[in-house]
C-alpha cells in the first residue's frame, strides 16, 4: 500500500488488529520491508502488535531519489575519513521524519520502535527528537556512529563496496549469496534453497543500487549521534550479536551504555542477520521491552 509520508511516497504494510499495540520496524541499508522475516512478523502479530513496515525512500518501492544522481562514494568516503563535512543527498534526519509521517498517515500518535542497522541510526533520531511518539526503542545491530568505536572488518567493508558480477537474476543473487556468507551469522548460517528463494523475491520486487549509495552517504554524513543518546526517553533494548563483522558487538554495548535504563542481549555466533532460530529470542526480546513502556 502506498502513502504520503513527510511529502513523498512510501510504500507500507500494515498487519495485525488495527487495536493491536503499534510497532513501527525500520530496515537498513539498501533493505527492504520484505527483509523483515515473515515468521518474524506474524510472531509478533501474535504477541498482539500491530506491525507496521516501510520501504525506506530509495529502496524497495518507495519513492526514489535518481534525480539527485549517483554520489561520489570515494569523495564521501574521504570526506568522512578526514572529518571534513560529507554533502548527502539527504540526511537520515529526513528518513527519521519519514518514518514519522508514516505514524501521521496511518492516525498512530505514538508507536514502539524496532530498527536495524541504519534503521536503527535512523530510530535514534526518532526516539531523541520525537519522545512523545516512540513508546519503547529497539536497536539492533546498529551504532551510534562514534568514530571510537570498532569499525567494520575488511572483509566486511570489501563485500558492501562489491557490485554484482552481472546485472541479471543469478548474478544478483550470487551477489546477496556472497554478501551474507561474509557478514552473516557463522553459527546460524541459513537453508541455501530457503535463503535463495528469500532473495530471488527481494529481487524480483526491486534492485535499487544508486539508492543504496545514497543511503550510505548519508550514514557517512550523519557522523556520531552520541550527543542525541542522553536525550532518549523510551525504554531502549539493544540486541546486537558477539560475531558482527560490519557493525561490531561494542557498538551495540557503547549504545547500551549511554542509553539510560537500557537492556541489552548480545547473541554469540550472531552476525550481521536475522537468523530464523534467532527470531522467537528476538521477539520475546521486543515484547518485553514494550512491556517496560506500560
Amino acid at each position: 500500500m502506498q502513502l504520503s509520508a513527510n511529502g513523498i511516497s512510501i510504500e507500507i504494510e500494515d498487519e495485525g488488529s488495527p487495536n493491536g499495540e503499534p510497532l513501527l520496524l525500520i530496515m537498513g541499508l539498501g533493505m527492504q520491508l520484505t527483509s523483515w522475516p515473515a515468521e518474524m512478523v506474524q510472531a509478533l502479530v501474535s504477541r498482539g502488535f500491530r506491525v507496521i513496515r516501510f520501504d525506506n525512500r530509495d529502496a524497495g518501492l518507495s519513492q526514489g531519489f535518481d534525480h539527485l544522481g549517483v554520489p561520489n562514494l570515494p569523495l564521501a568516503t574521504m570526506q568522512h575519513m578526514l572529518h571534513w563535512p560529507v554533502k548527502a543527498p539527504y540526511q537520515l534526519a529526513d528518513m527519521a521524519r519519514d518514518a514519522l509521517g508514516v505514524l501521521d498517515a496511518l492516525g498512530v500518535r505514538s508507536a514502539h520502535v524496532c530498527g536495524a542497522s541504519l534503521g536503527g541510526m535512523v530510530a535514534q533520531h526518532l526516539a531523541a527528537e520525537h519522545p512523545q511518539r516512540v513508546r519503547s526503542l529497539n536497536l539492533m545491530m546498529t551504532t551510534s556512529g562514534s568514530r571510537k568505536l570498532p569499525q567494520a572488518t575488511l572483509a566486511a567493508r570489501r563485500v558492501m563496496l562489491q557490485r554484482p558480477r552481472t546485472n541479471d537474476l543469478q548474478g544478483l543473487l550470487e551477489h546477496y549469496a556472497n554478501l551474507f556468507q561474509v557478514i552473516g551469522s557463522p553459527a546460524y548460517r541459513p537453508d541455501p534453497d530457503a535463503f535463495r528463494e528469500r532473495m530471488l523475491h527481494n529481487v524480483q520486487r526491486a534492485w535499487r543500487p544508486a539508492g543504496t549509495l545514497r543511503q550510505l552517504v548519508a550514514v557517512a554524513a550523519d557522523g556520531d549521534r552520541s550527543p542525541i543518546l542522553g536525550s532518549i526517553q523510551a525504554p531502549t533494548h539493544v540486541i546486537h550479536g558477539e560475531a558482527d563483522p560490519l557493525i561490531p558487538v561494542d557498538n551495540g554495548r557503547d549504545l547500551a551504555r549511554r542509553i539510560a535504563g537500557a537492556t541489552s542481549d548480545y547473541i554469540t555466533g550472531m552476525g550481521h542477520d536475522l537468523p530464523l532460530p534467532l527470531l522467537p529470542r528476538f521477539v520475546d526480546g521486543i515484547a518485553a521491552n514494550a512491556a517496560r513502556a506500560a
